[in-house]
């Protein structure tokens, strides 16, 4: 080799070595495990300011050219934050002030209490220390009020008596015998005692946190345990995971304990381990929702069974069926509407999960019908309704059924890039969730439960409009037992009446500023 040669090589090393260093300084400082939706990187930074300078002193490329740009807006923040200046409030209250609040300030208040980043905020003011470490390498155990939520440092959880369980168990409130869970830490026992009111399985986490003892020994220092989980851990209990609306309840409460818990820039990371609070196997046909919040392996107590475990970093994650709880059980407001808690969530699903937003075809505003594939709520005549609004040049028609034989990815998709979404009462119309902005939520028939997806739609600040007319609508008996619930029997609608709603509908989208701001970004960049 001769010196010009090697000189070359001695350079290429230097030069790639730098440039190695500085992959690695940037994964080390967290940078590479952000990756949240572009408008949601004010927030972050404005939560982290240390990390956020060293991050400006230290670091290149795409983030520290965020910093320094126009989009940053150094005083926007969530809303809970100490010190919080300028919270995202989208929320609104054009409706009636009425019940339970006296004004118009005060109603907007409480919807941001009950629904929306206030929720996380009111969490945060809950924490109260109830095992004090008595050292800063302790450990330690927080909990809001009634253990909603809790997370704790170093601590031990014996499961060596699941192997006497032969039958697999979900939903139970005995799985921890005293002295199965603790912590090296001054516990105040009499204190935490007077927040178990809520026992049951998906309220809180008190059934398993009154097990709790403090320890004679540091249970990693003293080698207490069999296992040692150095990755923080999300420790969950979920709903019924074969259906969408319920096991979207446990998503959605996962990403708000991610704020609850966002103290650290790798508070939104994806290397965090997931426990499920069960030994039933995990199958649902939305599990790929998981990877927007773990790259990593999903556990179940069946990985610990017989063992005894040390988690240098728990968190008891907000459960789906809390009493006054967010999604399930909203106490929600009269006249308000679009939380920026719900709009974050998806916009978060939307980004971490890849879910593109397609052009619309020659302006045509796209129409999707979920067709449903079950015994009850059935729309017998959808040939004649789909036929009806089919003829129309304006709307590009489609009719799905969202099974198994369609990806939940693919669903997604497909939700994302529809204009007005319509379907008879059912859990598939959660979907509204990924709708965009501006949609019209159409529930041809809320079949004897009115507040169930029209509080959704309302939470997630998407139109909602339902059927109007009882006289144009037909109900046929499904030969269920209870055949007078409307839940169970099927159902046909007049075409022309169909049409007036769906063309009702098109007009909420066509008027709405969102959508008119986006036809004329897409009209500016074909120029």
């Amino acid at each position: 080799m001769n010196l010009f040669c090697l000189k070359l090589l001695i350079i290429l090393i230097l030069f790639l070595k730098s440039a190695l260093s500085e992959v690695i300084n940037e994964f080390n400082d967290g940078i590479v495990d952000i990756d949240l939706p572009k408008n949601h990187l004010s927030q972050y930074f404005n939560n982290l300011r240390r990390f956020t300078k060293k991050l400006n002193e230290t670091s290149h490329g795409f983030y520290k050219d965020y910093l320094s740009s126009e989009e940053y807006d150094r005083e926007l923040c969530w809303g809970y934050e100490y010190g919080c200046k300028k919270p995202q409030f989208i929320h609104k209250c054009p409706g009636n002030h009425s019940g339970y609040v006296k004004d118009k300030e005060t109603q907007l208040d409480v919807f941001y209490s009950q629904a929306d980043f206030g929720y996380v905020k009111q969490q945060l003011r809950e924490l109260k220390v109830y095992c004090e470490p008595y050292t800063i390498t302790d450990s330690s155990l927080e909990c809001s009020e009634n253990v909603r939520f809790c997370r704790g440092r170093n601590l031990m959880i014996n499961f060596t008596d699941l192997v006497k369980r032969e039958e697999p168990f979900r939903w139970d409130v005995n799985v921890l015998k005293a002295g199965e869970i603790g912590g090296y830490c001054k516990f105040h026992k009499d204190k935490f005692e007077e927040e178990l009111d809520h026992l049951g399985a998906l309220q809180s986490w008190a059934a398993e946190l009154r097990n709790y003892e403090s320890l004679e020994k540091r249970p990693i220092e003293d080698d207490l345990c069999d296992v040692v989980v150095e990755k923080p851990t999300y420790l969950m209990k979920l709903d019924s995971t074969i259906n969408l609306y319920h096991h979207f309840c446990d998503f959605f409460n996962l990403y708000v304990s991610q704020h609850v818990n966002f103290t650290h820039e790798s508070g939104f990371t994806t290397d965090v381990n997931i426990l499920i609070w069960e030994t039933h196997p995990y199958w649902s046909q939305f599990a790929d929702t998981f990877k927007a919040f773990t790259e990593n392996e999903l556990w179940n107590l069946n990985k610990f069974k017989g063992k005894v475990v040390c988690f240098k970093n728990l968190v008891f994650s907000l459960p789906p069926r809390m009493i006054f709880g967010l999604y399930y059980n909203t106490p929600l407001i009269n006249g308000c509407e679009n939380s920026a808690l719900f709009h974050a969530f998806s916009e978060h699903l939307m980004h971490r999960l890849q879910i593109k937003q397609h052009e619309p075809k020659n302006r045509k505003v796209r129409i999707t019908f979920l067709s449903r594939n079950t015994k009850y709520r059935n729309v017998l005549n959808e040939k004649d309704l789909i036929k009806r609004i089919s003829s129309n040049s304006n709307y590009e028609v489609k009719r799905v059924v969202y099974d198994r034989n369609i990806k939940f990815l693919d669903q997604m998709e497909i939700t994302k890039n529809t204009d007005v979404f319509i379907g008879i009462h059912g859990a598939g119309l959660t979907h509204l969730l990924f709708l965009p902005n501006w949609a019209t939520l159409f529930e041809l028939h809320n079949c004897g439960d009115p507040n169930c997806y029209h509080d959704l739609a309302r939470l997630r600040g998407i139109n909602y409009m339902t059927w109007e007319d009882e006289n144009f609508v037909e109900s046929i008996e499904a030969g269920y037992e209870d055949e007078s619930h409307e839940k169970f029997k099927n159902y046909n609608f007049d075409p022309d009446e169909f049409g007036r709603l769906v063309a009702k509908a098109v007009k909420a989208v066509r008027n709405h500023e969102d959508y008119r701001n986006y036809i004329k970004r897409l009209e500016h960049d074909e120029l």
